[in-house]
């Protein structure tokens, strides 16, 4: 049953993870914290594998299809800087770590930092159609925006999540739809460097087999569902699934921040 539930959650993350650009991760992470069925590590872990294999297989058939809206200069700068972040990101993961004996408190971070970036990215979102967006180009700038990205989806354990949209509509004045092609180019980047550098560094944790395999095929299954599902919908309609997406999510955060502090039992 436990199995099961791994596989669906992954499955049905990266469908929505792939139509709104946003991994995925950001779904798998609150969602199997909330159920408590591995510890924080190891739930980053396997969030961070799901993603990769979904990226992987939507970036791929997008550009084999020849029907990708990538920026391959920009996204690709973007990218850069965002695998760099993620390094960044699991050093201050181990640091914050470090402090504190208790994995919970470390969740809990966690989930609150979380809620934090979900409320903002909903809240921009809702008034992103009054909000003046710029047009950043240029290898420095575009670099230290990925970095960020990077240092942020690393350390949350969500591969990419919602703040990628809010950067590239805002920074970059993209569409939802072309936005989230890109997010998805910059999650791939960014997930293959967090995989190497867990591996080289020997910080991957303890896991089923059967568990990952379960999730990759999980994720490479919502990449083909999201991606048909993609292409049938507007910007309009991807928009009212993303805001949908961003209430559940600060919604758990909310309880796993609770939970994880010892709040609620």
């Amino acid at each position: 049953m436990q199995q099961i539930l791994f596989f669906v959650v992954s499955l049905l993350a990266s469908v929505a993870g792939a139509i709104c650009g946003i991994g995925g991760g950001v779904i798998i992470k609150p969602v199997l914290d909330m159920a408590h069925l591995a510890d924080v590590s190891t739930i980053s872990f396997l969030s961070g594998c799901t993603v990769l294999s979904m990226s992987c297989y939507s970036v791929g058939k997008s550009m084999l299809a020849k029907d990708s809206s990538v920026d391959l200069k920009s996204g690709t700068y973007l990218a850069v800087g965002a695998a760099i972040g993620g390094v960044c990101g699991q050093q201050l993961f181990a640091l914050v770590r470090s402090l504190f004996e208790n994995q919970n408190t470390v969740g809990a971070v966690q989930a609150a930092c979380l809620f934090l970036i979900t409320l903002g990215t909903l809240i921009y979102t809702i008034r992103k159609a009054n909000i003046r967006t710029l047009k950043v180009e240029g290898l420095v700038p575009s670099v230290l925006i990925g970095l960020a990205l990077g240092i942020m989806s690393s350390f949350l354990g969500i591969g990419g999540g919602p703040i990628n949209l809010v950067v590239l509509g805002y920074f970059f004045s993209m569409q939802t739809k072309t936005a989230a092609q890109n997010s998805l180019y910059i999650i791939l980047f960014s997930q293959i460097t967090n995989l190497l550098t867990t591996i080289v560094a020997g910080n991957v944790p303890d896991f089923e087999i059967l568990t990952l395999v379960l999730m990759v095929c999980g994720g490479i299954g919502g990449g083909m569902i999201g991606r048909f599902f993609s292409r049938r919908m507007d910007n309009r309609a991807v928009d009212k699934l993303f805001i949908g997406l961003m209430v559940v999510i600060m919604a758990i955060s909310v309880w796993n921040t609770c939970r994880y502090s010892g709040i609620v039992m």
